[in-house]
């Protein structure tokens, strides 16, 4: 007997290879052409401080590394309108939408994050 047959016996997938949640990670043109959608809620995931200093225009802001990010954007965010997130690089961003794609979410990340945006002239406020 295979170990893979064991192993169907006995319950056990024969593969533990999980995919990651569906978002769609785009360029900063993209991300501008989505949130132009007034239906699609921008949400920073960068700290308060950095949200302050500067953020794209109509956002809210979610701290990620904040242990109870889930917990507030479940709270927060209604579940049928499309999410557009961003951080600094892209890095935070990313953990972000894969925890709101793992709880039914529409996600799109801004790949490149607000460096990525302020570099292309795109518009910001404080």
């Amino acid at each position: 007997m295979s170990l893979l047959s064991l192993a169907a016996m006995l319950g056990f997938p024969a593969c533990h290879a999980q995919s990651a949640p569906a978002f769609q990670s785009v360029d900063v043109n993209t991300f501008e052409s989505i949130i132009a959608d007034t239906a699609v809620i921008r949400l920073d995931v960068r700290q308060l401080q950095e949200f302050n200093e500067g953020h794209i225009p109509g956002a809210a802001v979610i701290d990620v590394l904040q242990p109870d990010f889930e917990e507030k954007a479940l709270a927060r965010l209604p579940k049928d309108r499309t999410i557009a997130l961003y951080c600094r690089s892209g890095r935070r961003s990313k953990k972000a939408a894969a925890v709101l794609a793992e709880n039914g979410y529409t996600v799109v990340e801004l790949s490149t994050g607000w460096i990525g945006w302020v570099n292309a002239g795109k518009p910001v406020e404080k």
